[in-house]
């Protein structure tokens, strides 16, 4: 009898021991072994990554630059969230209703929390956008909430239109009904982007500045929260254990760097001190590009974003597009791609990348067509009354520091002295001067780049569509190119709206308040183990799902 009760304890014993096991492994307390043989959980789930300089502004409605972004990315959470397929999904919305007429959406917000236990409510999206359109806190991406019925009108002091008749309402704590001024097929998009988060308004009434420094008041409701901000060293986020998803996170930690050298990011990386280098969080050395694309080491994912030189078109001898068409049109696209930016760019003779406009792969002009350049450079000073190319004022060409804009602005600075003998000057600032100085038009031709926020062509042509707008740096308008946008935010027949984006570019690049150089592609190694780093088509970057095994 002993014996046999011994058996069935024993047989007990096993069968409970097999089952505890089960049940850890479900609740994630056990991981997977590695080919190491380490259990996933054995893995320290911290990631380093650097991203070269200290950002514009981490205020959701202030931000207006990528560096910015792939920080708030990771903190905030609007109403939809671009998920691992590119799709928006339901995010702080648990559910979304649109009306009939496609004019009105019903937003019912999930429970959720801020990161100091605050409940994220429809007032905290209301306040947020009306912020970014006050026109008193000059939100560079305040036009972005211009789909919004009223919202265009609201932001522009000389219509002087009401903030209380912008169409974004809170219905009681946990409803907002949003409507635009036009059927919008990208919406949903638009409330995954960064000047769509809400903002606490209960924390940013009582602190104006509580977006500044890390800290009790800088509250996000993100998969992450920010613990450290040492400016221009290094910003820590951890784990949200407030974030309505936490159990979808795996990371505890990311450390971003602040270190603005591609070859000092790249020898980390091969030391084991940062788990990512070069984009979309920072940059790659350009001379070691073709070595690690010889390795097999590298990753290029092409991407939906233009690389340009913005003309200050206000000041000579910018003001006169035939100028500014000589410039550009006696690029080397080729040359800057093939033999600079190595990471399978394509040369840009369009605003537009192909992704959005399949027949900009060829673009609208041809490359390095230096005969052209010469023809326009001619008809520019005639009609400038320069009689000699060494009459045209000294053009400043500025650049933010990076080894790759450097020598892509001494290539061009080449360029234009070789074929048309324009004497060019280089004016390096670092990100922060520099970005703040194009918006002041403190500058003559500017470096600087596109990455699309929604996957629609409007998106690279609201830029400029006027003059004053946010982030329309050249100072260009023009009418016909305005009309066209306006129209074509009515039209509700896909080809005929598309064929009024196509003129409206084409009047873009024969005004050429821009000189496109390349199509972005986004180049990076990483650690073997990092999985589910989730690059957008868009190129921005979330973290929400990334792991090490």
């Amino acid at each position: 009898m002993k014996k046999r009760l011994s058996v069935f304890f024993s047989l007990l014993l096993v069968l409970s021991m097999f089952l505890a096991a089960c049940s850890k492994e479900k609740a994630g307390e056990t991981g997977t072994k590695t080919e190491g043989g380490k259990k996933e959980t054995d893995v320290p789930q911290e990631m380093r990554v650097n991203v070269n300089s200290e950002p514009f502004s981490l205020n959701p409605g202030l931000a207006s630059d990528a560096t910015s972004g792939g920080v708030l990315n990771q903190t905030f959470e609007g109403l939809t969230r671009i998920d691992k397929s590119g799709k928006p999904q339901p995010a702080m919305a648990e559910t979304i209703t649109p009306s009939e007429d496609l004019k009105t959406y019903t937003f019912k917000l999930r429970d959720a929390q801020w990161t100091n236990g605050d409940p994220v409510t429809a007032q905290d999206f209301v306040y947020a956008w009306k912020w970014a359109l006050d026109p008193k806190n000059e939100s560079q991406y305040a036009y972005q909430l211009y789909y919004i019925k009223g919202a265009q009108a609201a932001n522009d002091p000389e219509v002087g239109g009401s903030l209380d008749e912008v169409g974004v309402k809170a219905i009681d704590d946990k409803t907002l009904e949003v409507t635009l001024e036009n059927p919008t097929p990208y919406f949903l998009e638009l409330t995954a982007f960064y000047t769509y988060f809400p903002v606490n308004h209960k924390v940013a009434e009582k602190n104006p500045k509580w977006y500044t420094e890390a800290g009790a008041d800088y509250v996000s409701n993100g998969p992450f929260k920010m613990t450290e901000w040492s400016h221009q060293d290094k910003i820590v986020i951890e784990k949200n254990d407030t974030y309505w998803d936490k159990d979808t996170v795996k990371l505890t930690k990311v450390e971003m760097y602040m270190i603005n050298d591609p070859n000092t990011e790249l020898s980390m990386f091969d030391n084991g001190e940062l788990d990512w280098a070069g984009s979309p969080f920072g940059t790659l050395p350009t001379d070691a590009i073709g070595q690690l694309k010889d390795s097999g080491d590298l990753t290029i994912k092409p991407i939906a974003g233009t690389y340009w030189y913005k003309f200050q078109t206000e000041k000579p001898p910018l003001n006169n597009k035939n100028i500014r068409k000589a410039l550009s049109y006696a690029i080397n696209r080729k040359a800057i791609v093939e033999n600079i930016t190595q990471g399978g760019q394509i040369p840009a003779m369009a605003a537009v990348p192909p992704s959005m406009i399949k027949e900009n792969e060829k673009g609208y002009f041809q490359d390095n067509d230096v005969e052209k350049a010469k023809e326009f450079l001619k008809k520019g000073m005639e009609e400038l009354g320069y009689k000699d190319v060494k009459d045209i004022p000294a053009i400043s060409l500025s650049y933010n520091t990076s080894e790759a804009h450097q020598k892509i602005a001494q290539a061009i600075q080449d360029m234009w002295k070789k074929e048309l003998g324009v004497e060019v000057t280089l004016d390096n600032a670092e990100w922060a001067v520099y970005i703040d100085k194009l918006h002041k038009g403190d500058y003559m031709v500017g470096r600087m780049g596109w990455l699309g926020d929604f996957n629609d062509p409007i998106n690279f042509l609201e830029l400029f569509r006027e003059k004053d707008g946010g982030n329309n740096n050249t100072f260009w308008e023009n009418a016909e190119f305005k009309k066209l946008l306006q129209d074509s935010a009515a039209e509700s027949d896909a080809a005929k709206r598309l064929d009024m984006l196509k003129k409206a570019e084409e009047i873009f690049i024969d005004e050429m308040p821009v000189a496109p150089i390349y199509f972005y592609t986004n180049v990076w190694v990483s650690k073997e183990n990092l999985k589910d780093v989730v690059v957008s088509g868009l190129g921005d970057v979330q973290l929400k799902w990334a792991h090490f095994e």
